[in-house]
């Protein structure tokens, strides 16, 4: 896997959910403007402390963790 330094995990902040280096922006909130037709530099504009690099390991991130997903499709 690639490193992912700028995802942090604290159960202090945003009740562990993936953050972008520490701060109370979550990986899910990124995700979420996205997938609804914001742009990349809407996000940075609405979150000024992010940089782009923040908006592509949360991409890197989500792709990880829904690999690493075992579906057991039920046969007939």
């Amino acid at each position: 896997m690639e490193k992912l330094d700028r995802i942090t995990l604290n159960p202090n902040i945003c009740l562990g959910q993936p953050t972008i280096r520490g701060m109370r922006i979550t990986v899910s909130v990124i995700l979420k403007m996205l997938a609804n037709s914001k742009s990349v530099a809407e996000v940075l504009q609405a979150y000024r402390e992010l940089e782009a690099e923040d908006i592509q390991q949360a991409l890197k991130y989500a792709a990880w963790v829904v690999s690493d997903q075992i579906q057991i499709v039920p046969t007939a």
